[in-house]
């Protein structure tokens, strides 16, 4: 019998905080060049969107919360 159990997420071993700081200073550093900065964008849009036909949340709230779940998809797909 194996240790290793298929069903266990892949990059377990790693640290979210970690590779988002990595994630975001590429983005900073790159800009529009980098590969996570236009999803990451489109997500922000999108939950900007959806944030102000919520008026509990607002677009700036819902802006963050997307591009905060693209972020998140990029660093752990």
């Amino acid at each position: 019998m194996s240790s290793h159990d298929p069903n266990e997420p892949k990059h377990q071993d790693h640290q979210l905080i970690p590779d988002a700081t990595n994630e975001l200073k590429g983005i900073a550093s790159e800009g529009m060049k980098h590969p996570s900065t236009k999803p990451v964008l489109v997500g922000a849009a999108v939950g900007a969107a959806a944030g102000w036909m919520l008026p509990v949340v607002g677009p700036v709230i819902g802006g963050i919360a997307g591009a905060g779940v693209m972020l998140y998809k990029r660093i752990r797909p």
